[in-house]
C-alpha cells in the first residue's frame, strides 16, 4: 500500500458530509511542493484529494481552512480517473488521510494563541539523608 507523509497546505476549506450509515466524511484538497524550481522561480505543486472519516474528522473540520498547513499521513494512495466537464478524462491523486498535527507558525488572518498560564514555581528538592552522597563511595573502581 502506498503512503504519503508530509506537511501539506489546504487549498480550500474542508467539506463535510455524512454517509447514510451516519459516518462523517471530510474531504480535503491539499498540496505540497517538490523538486527543483522552474524558470518562473517556483517549485512544482502536487495536489492530493484526501478523505478523513469518523469523530476525529468531524471535530477537526472547522479548523481545516484554506491556507493552513497540516501534517498528514495519506494512506491507500492511488490515481483515480474522472470525467471532466469538457468531456475529456482527468486523473487525480487520492487517498485516506490520518491527521498528525497542525504546523507550527502563525498564518495570516489567524488570531494568536492565548497566553499560556505561568508555570508553578518548582519545589526545592528534599535534602539527601546524611551519609548517602558520593563521599560514601569507594575510590577504587574494580574495572
Amino acid at each position: 500500500m502506498a503512503t504519503l507523509t508530509g506537511l501539506f497546505t489546504l487549498g480550500r476549506d474542508a467539506e463535510t458530509r455524512t454517509t447514510q450509515s451516519g459516518t462523517t466524511v471530510v474531504q480535503l484538497a491539499v498540496a505540497y511542493n517538490y523538486g527543483r524550481k522552474g524558470d518562473d522561480g517556483k517549485k512544482p505543486t502536487q495536489w492530493v484529494r484526501a478523505s478523513m472519516f469518523g469523530n476525529q474528522a468531524a471535530a477537526l473540520a472547522p479548523h481545516l481552512t484554506k491556507g493552513k498547513q497540516v501534517s498528514l499521513v495519506i494512506r491507500d494512495l492511488h490515481i483515480a480517473t474522472f470525467q471532466k466537464q469538457d468531456g475529456s478524462t482527468g486523473t487525480s491523486l487520492e487517498g485516506v488521510a490520518d491527521f498528525d498535527d497542525f504546523a507550527r507558525g502563525q498564518q495570516q488572518g489567524t488570531a494568536p494563541p492565548p497566553p499560556a498560564a505561568p508555570a508553578p514555581a518548582p519545589r526545592p528538592a528534599p535534602a539527601p539523608p546524611a551519609g548517602s552522597g558520593f563521599d560514601d563511595m569507594d575510590d577504587d573502581i574494580p574495572y
